[in-house]
């Protein structure tokens, strides 16, 4: 495994989507918990935060293309469904980004805001691997973004879903790590 060279003057830690209607997934209050030791490291660092979440005007805003699949998107959801669990002690000089779909950076200002700080590495975790994770890290990809996915800090629907994202896709565009590799291997 090779050593991070981290500089957290061009790092963002990006958090998708650990809201109040997302984190109850199975393993999310475990994401929560490795996520926040990554805010606290970022923090003590100075580093850049930007907590991503999925959230809809009145259901309208929401992709609802033909699909084999229902989509989830234009449901009934309670008032604090798109708040951030709390335990990630959101702060003021954060970044906030709010999304209509997948993927973090389509039709929002993230890749602007990373690119006005000078930000070329993206540390990311969340929920879920295999849907908002890896279409943000997707997208990253194709902007020129280096990444770390920390595979602890994020779940999804199954294990195999989570697995196949790890196995197949992240490796090729970015490094893997633990919660506790991450945080040895940085300073």
């Amino acid at each position: 495994m090779q050593s991070l060279q981290l500089d957290f003057k061009k790092t963002a830690l990006v958090i998708i989507d650990l809201q109040k209607g997302i984190t109850g997934l199975p393993g999310g209050s475990e994401v929560v918990v490795q996520s926040k030791k990554l805010i606290d490291k970022f923090r003590e660092n100075q580093g850049f935060i930007s907590f991503v979440r999925v959230d809809f005007l009145d259901g309208k805003d929401a992709l609802v293309p033909k699909t084999d699949q229902a989509a989830s998107g234009a449901m009934e959801r309670p008032s604090d469904w798109a708040e951030f669990d709390p335990s990630m002690e959101v702060g003021p000089n954060d970044h906030i980004v709010t999304k209509r779909q997948w993927g973090a950076f389509f039709g929002t200002d993230l890749d602007i805001q990373l690119r006005r700080r000078g930000i070329d590495t993206i540390v990311l975790c969340g929920i879920a691997t295999n849907i908002g994770v890896e279409s943000t890290a997707r997208e990253a990809f194709q902007h020129g973004y280096n990444q770390i996915f920390i595979t602890d800090a994020m779940t999804t629907f199954t294990k195999e879903e989570h697995e196949a994202s790890l196995t197949y896709i992240f490796p090729r565009i970015g490094q893997l790590r633990t919660t506790e590799e991450f945080l040895s291997q940085v300073k």
